[in-house]
C-alpha cells in the first residue's frame, strides 16, 4: 500500500508510472480525484443481458455475454486458422474472431456456457457484427461455490474505456485507490457540501457515495451515490455563478434613464408597426435594469425572428438619450455589417447625427470591424472617443486596447454562445464605470442550461413572432434513397424564383482546399445534379473503405447548379474566406434582389434578413446540429410569403441522423428542438464555449434530466453566498471552488 492519497495526488505515485501514463494519455486521468470521478457508464449484472442487437458500429464497446458456440476454421488451403466464437445476450449475437496460434489457447477457455466481459471495436464482415481479437475477462473462472455466489449478486461497473485500457483494468485501478482511502479512513478527502445542506437533503456522505458508485451491492446504492455526486457538481457550479452575480451586484454603474422627447420617442413615433406584447414586456424589464446604479446583466432569448434586434435597439437609443454610448458586438463581420445596415435603415434620419438633413435629435451609428480601411477605422475611433457616435456596431475588434469610448453605457452581445466570459469582461472594462450588459441569443436554451451556462445573467424570453411572419414548411429529401426527390427540389427552387422570390442553398464546406477537391466534385455532381442514378467515385471509395465521402462544398455545388438544374439563374456564392468587401457586395446585391440563388456556408446562420427569400435547400443536412438547422431555416419566411426549407441527406432511413432531421421537420418550436438536441448530443456541444470549463466539470450531472437538482442547488448557493460571500466559514467548499475555477481557466486558455 502506498501513501494516503489526497485528491490531487498524481496517479503515478499510487498506481505506478506505466499504468498512469496510459491513463493520462488515453483517458485524460491524472490524479486520484480524476479517477474517483471517472464514474461507470453503466452496470452489468450476471443475470442481465446487454443488448447486442443495438451495438454501434466503429465504436469501442464492452459487452457482457455468454458463449453459445465456438469453432476453429482453416483458410488459405489449410495454412491459416481462425477461431470463431459466437456470444449471445438474448437480443442478438456477436462473433468474436481470433487468428493465429493464440486461437488454440482461447479455444480451451471460450467454451459454450462460459460468461465474460468482451471489449473491442465493432465491425461488420459478411453482414455479421464482430469483434476482431477482443480483450476479455471471464466472469466465472473461479469454480468454487462461494466465488460463484459472490459474483452472482454483484453489479459490474462498465467504465468509459479505450482500446489501450479496458473497463476491467479501470475496475482494478479504482479498487486499489478505494482500498488506500479506506485504510486511512478517507483522511485526504474534502467534502464541498456544507453539513447542514447534506443532512437537510438526506444526501450520503462523500466517502459513502464513492464506495457506492464504484462498488455497488444493490441498485439502491447506485441511486444514492448518483444523487449525492450530482449535488456536488450542481452546487459547486452554482456557487461559482452566485459569487459572480454577487460581485457584479456590488459594482457601481451609471443609471441610464430615458429622456422624454429624445431619440427613443422620435424612433417609436415613426415605427410602421406596433410592438408585440412580449417586446413591450421585455423592454420594460430592460429599462428597469438600466435605471439602477448597478450594472444590468440580462440574457435575452428569442425565437428566430422574434424581434430581439428591435428590443436591443430601443435600449441603445434610451442609453444615448441618457448621455451614454451603446456598443453592439456580433460574432462575424457579415453579421456586424448586416446589423449596421438594418439599424441605420430602421433609424433613418435619426442615424444621421452631424450630417445635413439629419434629425434635430439624432446620433451617428458607426461600424468597426477588423478589416476596415485605415481612414474609415481612424474616423470611427475618433467618433467613439469624442462621443460623436452614440452607437457602434462591430466584431470582437471592439475589444482591442486601441478602442476608446467617450462614455460607454450599454454593451449588447449578439449570439452569446460564441463569446467567452473573459471577452465580456474585456469589453465591460471600456466604460468609466462598468456598462450595462444585454446578451442576445436566437438559440433557444432550455431553462436548466440557462441556469447552468448563463447563471450569472437574469433571463428574458421573447416567444411571440411579430405579426406578418409566415410559417415555414420543412421536408426531408432522402437524395440517396429517392433521387427523383432531389430533382424535384431544384424544380421547386426554380418555381419560387419564377414567382419573384429568392433562394439559399447551404453547404457544410467551402471547397477550395485542394486535398479533397476532386473527390468532392464527384460527390457534388451527384449532390446537385439530381440525376442520382450512378454512384460517384468518391462515394464508392467511401463505401469501400468504410469512410463517408467528404461533405459537399459551396464552390462545387454552385458550379454544378449553374451548369445543370439552375442554369440561366443568377447564382452567387458566399463564404467566410471571401474578402469582406466581396462578402458585403454579394449580401447587398442579394438583399436588393439582384441575385436569385445564394450558395453559402453557415455565415448566413444568424441575423441575415432578406424578406424576399422563401426557400432554403440545406445540402448534407445531417452534418449540421439541430439548433443550427433551426437557425438556418429562420432565414426564410421572413416576409409575407410562406417559407420552405428542404433538408437534403444521404443518411439511411433508420439512422439517428435521419431521426434528428425528422425532429427539425416536425416542429418550429425552437425550445422543443433545443431539448431534443440536448438529449441526443448530451451537454458537450450545447454548453460549448459559452462558459469556459463548465462541460469539463459535469461528469454525473445531465443538465436536461436534472432540472430539479439544478434549480434547488441555485437557491441553496444563493443563500450560502448571501450569508458568506467569501466562503470564510466553508473552507472545503472554497477548495472545491478553486479547483473548478482553475479548470475553467485552463479550458479557456486551451481554446484561446
Amino acid at each position: 500500500m502506498g501513501p494516503v492519497p489526497a485528491l490531487h495526488e498524481p496517479l503515478k505515485k499510487i498506481l505506478g508510472g506505466s499504468t498512469a501514463k496510459v491513463m493520462a494519455e488515453h483517458l485524460d486521468l491524472h490524479t486520484a480525484g480524476d479517477l474517483l470521478h471517472h464514474y461507470p457508464r453503466r452496470y452489468a449484472e450476471r443475470g442481465e443481458l446487454t443488448r447486442l442487437a443495438d451495438l454501434p458500429l466503429d465504436e469501442h464497446v464492452t459487452v457482457v455475454a455468454q458463449v453459445a458456440k465456438a469453432a476453429m476454421k482453416t483458410f488459405n488451403h489449410g495454412k491459416g486458422v481462425r477461431l470463431e466464437v459466437v456470444v449471445t445476450d438474448g437480443s442478438g449475437s456477436l462473433t468474436l474472431v481470433f487468428f493465429g496460434r493464440g486461437a488454440y489457447a482461447r479455444e480451451k477457455e471460450l467454451i459454450p456456457g462460459r460468461r465474460g466481459m468482451f471489449a473491442g471495436k465493432v465491425s461488420v464482415f459478411n453482414r455479421t457484427r464482430q469483434l476482431l481479437h477482443p480483450d476479455y475477462e471471464l466472469l466465472d473462472r473461479d469454480s468454487g461455490a462461494d466465488a460463484a455466489e459472490a459474483f452472482a449478486g454483484r453489479l459490474l461497473p462498465i467504465y468509459p474505456a479505450c482500446k489501450q485500457f479496458q473497463s476491467w483494468k479501470l475496475t482494478k485501478a479504482v479498487d486499489t485507490l478505494l482500498d488506500l482511502f479506506e485504510a486511512e479512513q478517507w483522511q485526504g478527502l474534502t467534502d464541498p457540501l456544507p453539513p447542514s445542506l447534506r443532512d437537510g437533503r438526506g444526501l450520503a456522505e462523500l466517502p459513502d457515495a464513492f464506495r457506492k458508485v464504484h462498488r455497488p451491492r444493490t441498485k439502491a446504492d447506485i441511486d444514492d451515490a448518483r444523487a449525492r455526486l450530482k449535488w456536488d457538481e450542481a452546487f459547486v457550479l452554482q456557487v461559482a455563478l452566485a459569487r459572480r452575480r454577487h460581485a457584479d451586484s456590488q459594482l457601481p454603474a451609471v443609471a441610464r434613464k430615458p429622456v422624454a422627447g429624445g431619440i427613443l420617442d422620435a424612433f417609436d413615433a415613426k415605427l410602421p408597426f406596433t410592438l408585440t406584447e412580449g417586446q413591450r414586456t421585455v423592454s420594460a424589464e430592460i429599462f428597469d435594469d438600466l435605471a439602477t446604479e448597478h450594472p444590468m446583466h440580462r440574457l435575452l432569448q428569442g425565437e428566430v425572428g422574434s424581434g430581439k434586434t428591435m428590443v436591443a435597439l430601443r435600449a441603445m437609443l434610451g442609453v444615448v438619450d441618457a448621455g451614454g454610448q451603446a456598443a453592439m458586438l456580433a460574432p462575424t463581420e457579415v453579421l456586424a455589417q448586416q446589423h449596421h445596415r438594418s439599424v441605420v435603415e430602421m433609424m433613418g434620419e435619426l442615424a444621421e447625427g452631424g450630417m445635413l438633413g439629419g434629425a434635430e435629435r439624432s446620433t451617428k451609428v458607426v461600424l468597426l470591424t477588423g478589416s476596415m480601411g485605415t481612414a474609415a477605422r481612424r474616423q470611427a475611433l475618433l467618433d467613439l472617443v469624442t462621443g460623436e457616435a452614440g452607437i457602434v456596431i462591430g466584431t470582437h475588434a471592439l475589444i482591442e486596447d486601441k478602442v476608446q469610448f467617450h462614455d460607454l453605457g450599454l454593451v449588447v452581445v449578439d449570439e452569446q454562445h460564441r463569446f467567452g466570459v473573459e471577452q465580456r469582461d474585456a469589453l465591460r472594462s471600456k466604460g468609466k464605470q462598468p456598462p450595462h450588459l444585454l446578451v442576445m441569443t436566437a438559440t433557444p436554451i432550455p431553462r436548466t442550461v440557462a441556469m447552468t451556462v448563463f447563471g450569472d445573467l437574469e433571463t428574458s424570453v421573447l416567444d411571440q413572432l411579430p405579426a406578418g411572419r409566415s410559417p415555414i414548411a420543412t421536408h426531408v429529401v432522402p437524395a440517396k434513397d429517392k433521387p427523383h426527390f432531389l430533382a424535384r427540389t431544384w424544380e421547386r427552387v426554380r418555381e419560387e424564383i419564377e414567382g419573384g422570390h429568392q433562394a439559399y442553398v447551404v453547404c457544410p464546406r467551402i471547397g477550395d482546399d485542394l486535398g479533397e477537391e476532386n473527390g468532392t466534385k464527384t460527390a457534388a455532381k451527384r449532390g446537385a445534379g439530381g440525376s442520382g442514378g450512378t454512384k460517384g467515385d468518391a462515394e464508392q471509395a467511401a463505401e469501400g473503405d468504410g469512410e463517408r465521402r467528404p461533405p459537399l462544398a459551396v464552390v462545387d455545388v454552385a458550379e454544378q447548379l449553374t451548369k445543370g438544374p439552375l442554369k440561366g439563374l443568377r447564382v452567387e456564392v458566399l463564404h467566410g474566406r471571401m474578402q469582406p468587401e466581396a462578402k458585403d457586395d454579394v449580401m447587398r446585391r442579394f438583399a436588393a434582389g439582384e441575385v436569385d440563388v445564394l450558395v453559402a456556408t453557415t455565415v448566413i446562420e444568424v441575423g441575415v434578413n432578406v424578406p424576399n427569400s422563401t426557400v432554403m435547400v440545406i445540402m448534407d443536412a445531417d452534418r449540421f446540429g439541430v439548433s443550427q438547422l433551426h437557425q438556418l431555416r429562420g432565414r426564410v419566411g421572413r416576409g409575407s410569403a410562406p417559407g420552405l426549407c428542404l433538408l437534403v441527406t444521404d443518411a439511411p432511413e433508420a439512422s439517428p441522423a435521419r431521426a434528428r432531421l425528422a425532429a427539425v421537420a416536425g416542429t418550429l418550436d425552437g425550445f422543443e428542438l433545443s431539448r431534443i438536441d440536448l438529449e441526443q448530443r448530451r451537454e458537450g456541444d450545447v454548453l460549448g464555449q459559452a462558459q469556459s470549463g463548465v462541460r469539463s466539470s459535469l461528469r454525473m450531472l445531465a443538465v436536461i434530466d436534472d432540472e430539479e437538482i439544478i434549480a434547488a442547488a441555485r437557491e441553496e448557493a444563493a443563500a450560502v453566498v448571501a450569508a458568506d460571500p467569501e466562503l470564510e466559514g466553508l473552507p472545503e467548499l472554497r477548495t472545491a471552488l478553486d479547483a473548478l475555477l482553475d479548470e475553467e481557466r485552463e479550458q479557456y486558455l486551451d481554446k484561446g
